[in-house]
C-alpha cells in the first residue's frame, strides 16, 4: 500500500472501528501525519494562523487516527481497548509501538479476514489498440 492509498483508506474508513488494518496502512498514515504536523508546527512560528490550522488539523485526524490504531490492534488479534495502554507513562507507548509493528495474524482471526488476503487487486488497463 502506498502513502496516498494509505491516507485515502484511513480517511474513507474514518469511523470504522471494526475489521483489520495492515502495517503499511498504519505506518504510512503515521508518516503522513508526522510530515504534515511537522510542517504546520514550523509554519506556526511564522504566523498564528498556522497554529489555528494545526489545531483544526489535529481535531480532524483524531477520529481517523484512533480508528486505524484500533484496526491495527485487531490485525494482531488484540482488542481495541489495548489502546488505553498509551495512558501508562513511558511503558504504555512503547508497548503500543511493539503491537503496531508486529505482523498481523495470518488468515482470519476473530476480527475478520486478513487484510492481505482481501486487498483489492488493481485491474490492468484495457488495451485500446
Amino acid at each position: 500500500m502506498s502513502l496516498v492509498d494509505s491516507v485515502r483508506s484511513v480517511l474513507t474508513n474514518y469511523a470504522n472501528y471494526s475489521g483489520r488494518a495492515r502495517r503499511s496502512e498504519y505506518w504510512w498514515f503515521a508518516l503522513a501525519l508526522i510530515v504534515v504536523f511537522g510542517l504546520l508546527a514550523g509554519l506556526s512560528r511564522a504566523s498564528a494562523l498556522f497554529a489555528v490550522v494545526y489545531g483544526l488539523a489535529a481535531l480532524a485526524v483524531f477520529v481517523p487516527g484512533l480508528a486505524v490504531a484500533v484496526r491495527r490492534l485487531h490485525d494482531t488479534d488484540k482488542s481495541g481497548w489495548f489502546i488505553l495502554l498509551g495512558l501508562i507513562p513511558f511503558v504504555g507507548g512503547i508497548i503500543l509501538i511493539v503491537f503496531y509493528a508486529t505482523e498481523g495474524t495470518p488468515g482470519a482471526n476473530r476480527f475478520g479476514p486478513s487484510p492481505k488476503a482481501v486487498a483489492p487487486a488493481k485491474a490492468a488497463p484495457a488495451y485500446r489498440g
